[in-house]
């Protein structure tokens, strides 16, 4: 293996997206759970809920920033590293990430500040709409980043200029390709499953230390009746996303599944260790003659091997393999996790089963390494192209040499490890503590209560 400037741009940038993706899929579900916790307190009046909307949202705030920055740093890097996709491309993509900073990043922009500095300087409704909009604005957020990346997943609605560089013929393929509703939707699920473990862990681990501290009780069943349902949700999202994936990337189902030879009734490879040189997969625990069964196909069709496709074309197939499985097994880890709860609270054992509370404690950075193995799939499996079969990872690169790239990337692998591990560490404490520490907000200077409406001073008594 050479480390070219081709493979060391693929290393920073797969390094500096595995740190951010952490965040968005944190703050997408977060967002809509302040959103709940609010208009919930609102319903009911019910403190428990606006001192959980008060703690989480500092934690909010803190995954929110750090999203944006890490964010940020990506696209320079697409410049950088990758000006000849960044120069075909752009005409395409360059849009739709226009878009998501009018609709999403404005929106989330515009609202933020009164989400998290006016909840003692506007009313109670106008602060629960901000919560909502901010919220709105992540879903938008993932919206066109998932579009734009399933457009290079599967572009369609284009045409190839004298030049090189693609132009968008209709908007509408751009936008909504064919492999864009399954994983929007995927994501989705995924995003509001990472928060859902985040909560269920935090409050877990508070209730260890306090069995009767009460908004941990209350916002460990809200947790757990999350991942309940969309953990299960989330395994028919992610086996109709295969479906497509199937029919769009035949070559990326091939390397899921290590599927060397084609063939009709493929066995389904549960582990082993794939052979990408030999073509084969060593120690293989497999179930025979079911593969069309899973992939959800007629059971005489032939399911392509690799052995259809050029070994040029290959992707890494172990590295695709594995993360594979990584995320699939933690999945069913989450629907086990999920049950277990719902028996616990029918029979209300919840707080007093240690064992479940170590459990859901353990299994609060599952969501993120789900993400991240979901991602590897996706992204590795799509290898080499950058565009899928239009413009190759090699044809992409910037004309720089390897020096450069690498200084660069030992540049963002120190400063990501002092700068956000701090913050992670930061978030990490803010979270211990727990809700137990939340203390009724103090009055502003004249008097009036958190959220209360100005309207709704009471005037000073006369001397």
């Amino acid at each position: 293996m050479s480390f070219d400037a081709e493979l060391l741009g693929r290393l920073q940038f797969a390094f500096t997206i595995a740190f951010h993706i952490i965040f968005p899929s944190f703050t997408i579900g977060l967002a809509s759970f302040l959103a709940v916790l609010e208009g919930l307190w609102l319903l009911s009046g019910r403190e428990a809920f606006r001192n959980l909307y008060l703690f989480w949202i500092k934690i909010f705030a803190l995954s929110f920033g750090m999203g944006v920055v890490s964010g940020v740093v990506m696209s320079y890097e697409i410049g950088t590293n990758w000006s000849v996709f960044s120069r075909v491309a752009s005409p395409v993509i360059g849009p739709l990430l226009a878009f998501e900073v009018l609709t999403a990043f404005f929106l989330e922009a515009s609202f933020l500040g009164v989400m998290l500095f006016g909840w003692k300087r506007v009313g109670p409704r106008l602060h629960f709409l901000a919560t909502v909009l901010v919220a709105l604005g992540t879903l938008t957020s993932a919206f066109w980043i998932i579009s734009a990346n399933s457009w290079m997943q599967h572009p369609t609605g284009f045409t190839t200029l004298p030049d090189g560089s693609l132009l968008a013929t209709d908007w509408m393929q751009v936008i909504f390709s064919p492999t864009f509703p399954s994983r929007l939707a995927h994501m989705s699920l995924a995003a509001y499953l990472t928060t859902a473990l985040v909560v269920g862990a935090a409050s877990a681990w508070t209730l260890l230390k306090d069995r009767s501290q009460p908004e941990s009780r209350l916002a460990l069943r809200m947790a757990i009746g999350m991942f309940a349902i969309v953990a299960p949700l989330q395994l028919l999202a992610g086996h109709e996303s295969g479906k497509v994936v199937l029919e769009h990337q035949p070559l990326k189902t091939a390397a899921i599944e290590a599927y060397w030879e084609s063939a009709p009734n493929q066995p389904q490879s549960l582990i082993g260790l794939p052979d990408r040189s030999a073509a084969k997969t060593h120690f293989e625990l497999a179930i025979p003659g079911i593969g069309n069964v899973v992939q959800g196909v007629p059971r005489d069709r032939v399911l392509q091997g690799l052995d259809a496709f050029p070994r040029d074309d290959w992707p890494v197939v172990g590295l695709v393999y594995w993360a594979f499985r990584i995320m699939v097994g933690l999945g069913l880890a989450m629907i086990g996790l999920g049950v277990w709860g719902v028996v616990l609270i029918a029979r209300k054992r919840l707080e007093d089963s240690t064992w479940f509370l170590r459990a859901a404690v353990a299994m609060g950075p599952a969501g993120f390494v789900a993400v991240i193995a979901g991602w590897i799939v996706a992204e590795v499996g799509r290898q080499p192209w950058t565009i899928y079969g239009v413009l190759r990872t090699a044809d992409s690169a910037s004309p720089v040499g390897a020096g450069q790239v690498s200084a660069s990337l030992l540049a963002f692998i120190v400063i990501y490890a002092i700068v956000f591990s701090a913050g992670a560490i930061y978030i990490l404490r803010l979270i211990a503590k727990g809700p137990a520490l939340e203390t009724e907000a103090p009055p502003d200077a004249e008097g009036r209560a958190p959220g209360t409406p100005l309207a709704a001073v009471p005037p000073e008594p006369e001397a």
